[in-house]
């Protein structure tokens, strides 16, 4: 007689951290792979959005310019970016670090972190152009 044994997965312990692109610490900026500042959130005890740090690198670490795996925003255990614009290769390079990339024409920071977080979806980008 062969004993079958069923397993069920609770919790992956996934991180729901979040970080935002935002060149002024106030709003949704675009081209994510020349940003240089990014807004940090987290899920509270409530569940809700807390900006829990802020991102400020110097021009050399932008992720255009920067291409290796030790990247500061690697570290924070990031499961997602939100942004205005990004390329492909962009977010093929976050895939591979387990982050998923929202491009958004929203502005709110807290307003799309606060929509993902509910499973929510965000108003469409523009396309994404290098000019």
């Amino acid at each position: 007689m062969t004993e079958k044994k069923a397993f069920a997965v609770l919790s992956t312990g996934a991180s729901k951290r979040i970080a935002v692109t935002s060149q002024n610490f106030r709003t949704i900026t675009g081209h994510a792979g020349k940003t240089r500042r990014f807004l940090i959130f987290e899920p509270n005890a409530e569940g809700q959005p807390t900006e829990v740090e802020r991102l400020d690198l110097p021009v050399e670490m932008s992720l255009h310019e920067y291409h290796g795996d030790d990247h500061p925003l690697f570290g924070l255990e990031l499961s997602a970016i939100v942004t205005q614009g990004a390329g492909h290769g962009f977010i093929q390079r976050m895939a591979r670090h387990g982050i998923q990339v929202h491009t958004t024409s929203a502005t709110d920071p807290l307003d799309a972190v606060t929509a993902i977080l509910g499973g929510q979806p965000l108003p469409a980008a523009a396309p994404h152009t290098h000019g």
